[in-house]
């Protein structure tokens, strides 16, 4: 009976080791995955607080709310099983999709660049032109493209898993991805009250200067934020295709970009860092180069529309 219950208490210990050692490889593949998004996670975020300028301040969380949930089933009732079936049954998909979605990147990111050069923005009312509706449904669309090239890019870093693990890894990309991305966009756009309130209260002293300096800097904020995400487009959509084409056995462009690398190696401090950002930068121009072509090659049809 002892000897019984011994090995039924050593079978359930191996089966925790094993499971614990499922739940470490799910939340490793997971968070390559999440880093490998980390340049269309920053887009999603720098893009999603324009939805709620004009509206009233007390509609702004639930209408974020209304968004991530929108962005959630986005991510786990279509992408999800969509790539799923896609790498059980047609793994040489996911290169060509993943393509697709660089040169999406490239175009928008591009576009952006173009814009701000030469086509900068004046003031702008922030009356909203757009129901709340209207709006939430709008930004779901959005949120369906950056969501799905998320998934895309999550799928590249765990196709020779099994099938279990990236069902796994999936869902834990898809509620982190949502979590970190609307949770930041919150915060964000409830600073201005924040630092109002803290004026509010205290209307001198270290908290009222602090917010005093969250309002002041809160503008400039976003507009690095927008920045930087449109950069993160062109280095991402950049570096997809530099390695998709690496994939299909056309090695050049990979190895200009270690060439780049490799020409600001050193011995000196945050080395790494900069032999990234060079990796990076090239990767942005390979990016800005395909993206500007999309748009040469599309503006007549915007024209004509």
């Amino acid at each position: 009976m002892s000897s019984g219950l011994f090995a039924l208490l050593d079978d359930i210990a191996a089966l925790a080791k094993v499971a614990a050692a499922s739940v470490d490889d799910v939340a490793a593949a997971a968070m390559k995955a999440s880093a490998k998004s980390v340049g269309v996670v920053v887009d999603d975020a720098a893009v999603t607080p324009k939805y709620v300028v004009g509206f009233p301040a007390e509609r702004e969380v639930p209408i974020i709310k209304r968004i991530a949930m929108g962005s959630l089933k986005n991510k786990l009732f279509f992408i999800l099983p969509a790539a799923l079936i896609l790498s059980q049954f047609a793994p040489w998909a996911i290169t060509p999709l993943l393509i697709l979605g660089g040169l999406y990147l490239c175009y928008e990111g591009a576009e952006k660049v173009i814009e701000m050069l030469f086509h900068p923005k004046g003031a702008h009312s922030e009356k909203p032109t757009k129901t709340e509706d209207q709006t939430i449904a709008g930004a779901i669309r959005t949120d369906f493209i950056l969501s799905a090239e998320i998934m895309t890019l999550a799928l590249s870093t765990i196709e020779d898993q099994s099938f279990g693990t990236r069902t796994a890894t999936l869902l834990v990309v898809a509620f982190f991805i949502t979590f970190l991305v609307y949770g930041a966009v919150a915060v964000i756009v409830k600073a201005d009250d924040f630092g109002l309130h803290l004026m509010t209260r205290n209307t001198s002293g270290p908290l009222s200067q602090l917010g005093r300096i969250i309002i002041t800097t809160m503008p400039h904020f976003l507009k690095t934020l927008s920045f930087v995400g449109t950069l993160a487009m062109l280095w991402v959509g950049g570096g997809i295709l530099i390695h998709a084409a690496e994939q299909y056995h056309w090695t050049h462009p990979e190895e200009w970009m270690h060439a780049a690398q490799h020409a600001v190696h050193g011995s000196y401090p945050l080395t790494g860092l900069v032999e990234w950002a060079a990796g990076a930068t090239f990767a942005g121009v390979i990016g800005l180069i395909a993206g500007a072509i999309i748009v040469a090659v599309t503006a007549p049809f915007h024209k004509a529309h």
